[in-house]
């Protein structure tokens, strides 16, 4: 069992973040199909984008201790509907990238939409920058 799946809207940085977790070297790529790193599942934009795919999310969030909304606070669409999160049945997290490159009002809203969602408690990194990456980590490696 992986420790989180991460899900969210195509170029939220979820790809990223899965790297920066396991320390890999960051390279860029549109994730085609989900994918497996040492603990943690990375998923399609597209999942969560289109609602005929939510199935294949609940379906594969069973092989994950944790949900992560991940949330580009620099992009303007939302697809987070409110009480996202009731549809599963585990913590849900929020997860707010990019950081370091948005407006603290653009931050204020994603901690808005991801409360809205249902997540229980918000992260804010910035992989690039190396901002609250070790928080994140120490609060995933420490789930039971």
């Amino acid at each position: 069992m992986k420790n989180v799946i991460f899900m969210g809207k195509t170029g939220s940085g979820k790809t990223t973040l899965c790297q920066k977790l396991d320390e890999l070297d960051l390279m860029y790529r549109k994730t085609q199909s989900i994918e497996l790193y040492s603990d943690s599942i990375d998923t399609p934009g597209e999942y969560i984008e289109n609602r005929t795919l939510y199935n294949a999310l609940l379906t594969t969030s069973v092989d994950a201790k944790i949900i992560a909304l991940v949330y580009d606070c620099t992009q303007e669409e939302n697809y987070l509907a409110p009480g996202f999160a009731s549809m599963f049945n585990k913590e849900v997290i929020g997860i707010i990238t990019k950081i370091a490159i948005a407006k603290q009002s653009d931050i204020d809203f994603a901690i808005e939409q991801l409360n809205m969602a249902g997540a229980s408690k918000i992260f804010k990194v910035d992989t690039i920058e190396d901002i609250g990456i070790e928080e994140l980590r120490s609060y995933l490696m420490n789930i039971k």
